[in-house]
């Protein structure tokens, strides 16, 4: 979510996503919010963070709650490190009103700090 977000700030803007524990696919209901908030992120793939450790980046942005702890130390070049640790919708369990509702909350909460962070840029 955090990349379709930041990706849809600015056209300039050139964002790759990765986990440190990445799923196969994309989770469908990530998918859904998103299309609820005007973004398509289907066709996003799920990648590892060991595949971008060695490059340049002017921003390395950590989202989940435990990725500041886990996330490998960059290699290359990293002008700014930032950490933001929100729950992880995927992991919520209960009914499935209950779930899309915290997968909603994450979105709305992701955009707001994204929209106010990077709406200069």
């Amino acid at each position: 979510m955090a990349h379709g977000f930041l990706q849809s700030l600015h056209p300039g803007f050139k964002v790759f996503s990765a986990g440190t524990n990445p799923s196969e696919k994309v989770n469908p209901k990530a998918i859904e919010v998103m299309d609820e908030a005007g973004i398509d992120i289907s066709s996003h793939t799920p990648h590892n963070v060991s595949e971008y450790i060695n490059e340049m980046w002017d921003y390395v942005i950590t989202v989940c709650g435990g990725a500041n702890e886990t996330c490998p130390v960059f290699l290359g070049e990293v002008k700014h490190r930032l950490h933001f640790g929100f729950d992880d919708p995927s992991e919520a369990t209960g009914t499935e009103d209950y779930i899309i509702g915290v997968f909603r909350r994450v979105r709305n909460e992701i955009r707001n700090l994204f929209e106010n962070m990077f709406s200069g840029f």
